[in-house]
């Protein structure tokens, strides 16, 4: 049991240790020539664009959803009024950055962690070193700060998809009569509330990214180690989402 214990508390603190480096690297490289234009607009749209349906579809359904269980709830009290602001501080604050960036790192991470560990188990890496070229410089920071700017816009197109398809299923499925649904949404949700989500949104894309990086570069024994890196990828992304998610509300609220 100690050798366990051990075994596993050093196995962490490497990890953790070397990818606080990695980030320390990353935030310096960033700030140096050359900058790497054109990996990064490749970057933002396989980030972007390319994730737009996946989230738009996710928050659709998760205001549906959010929309008939709060409906069913509040009519029972007669406060049906009062699910348009309900539904609409909900997603924006919490359940569409959370989501949608839990679905960015099941296909972002996953994509960056497979195609940066294939490069290292097939020593392209060590080739670009070869070619004094930095990999964190080249392959990281563009994956980076593409995600982290691309999923706050993500996350505001979510926000307005997710309070359509609640207000859709109320009064079109339903066909229940909300008058002024949208008005209700915005006077509850304020400016903090949006900004506390894009503010979400950025460091969760930072998240997914930077650990999709570190488990490519970390990738060891062939294809066998790029699924467990693709795997690891989501698993700590995810995680690291939520987690962070309790601190930055905390912080924010």
């Amino acid at each position: 049991m100690f050798n366990w214990v051990g075994k596993t508390t050093l196995h962490l603190a490497d990890g953790v240790g070397a990818y606080s480096v990695l980030i320390g690297q990353t935030m310096r490289q960033s700030l140096r020539r050359p900058f790497e234009l054109r990996e990064m607009v490749k970057q933002l749209e396989q980030v972007g664009v390319n994730s737009l349906p996946v989230v738009a579809v996710t928050a659709l359904f998760t205001g549906m959803v959010l929309a008939l269980q709060t409906y069913d709830g509040f009519r029972r009290f007669q406060a049906e009024g009062y699910v348009p602001a309900l539904l609409g501080l909900a997603l924006v604050r919490e359940l569409v950055p959370v989501l949608g960036g839990m679905m960015v790192a099941g296909r972002v991470g996953s994509a960056m962690a497979a195609e940066v560990g294939t490069m290292k188990v097939t020593s392209q890496i060590d080739a670009l070193q070869v070619m004094a070229a930095d990999p964190v410089q080249f392959l990281v920071v563009p994956r980076v700060w593409a995600t982290a700017i691309m999923l706050p816009l993500l996350i505001a197109i979510g926000d307005l998809i997710g309070i359509w398809g609640g207000q859709f299923l109320i009064t079109s499925v339903l066909g229940e009569p909300q008058p002024g649904f949208m008005d209700r949404v915005f006077e509850f949700v304020d400016a903090k509330d949006f900004w506390s989500g894009m503010i979400k949104a950025f460091t969760f894309g930072a998240i997914v990214a930077s650990v999709g990086c570190y488990q490519g570069l970390a990738t060891r024994g062939g294809a066998e180690g790029v699924g467990k890196a693709t795997t690891a990828a989501v698993v700590q992304g995810s995680l690291g989402i939520l987690v962070a998610d309790f601190f930055l509300t905390k912080v924010l609220f």
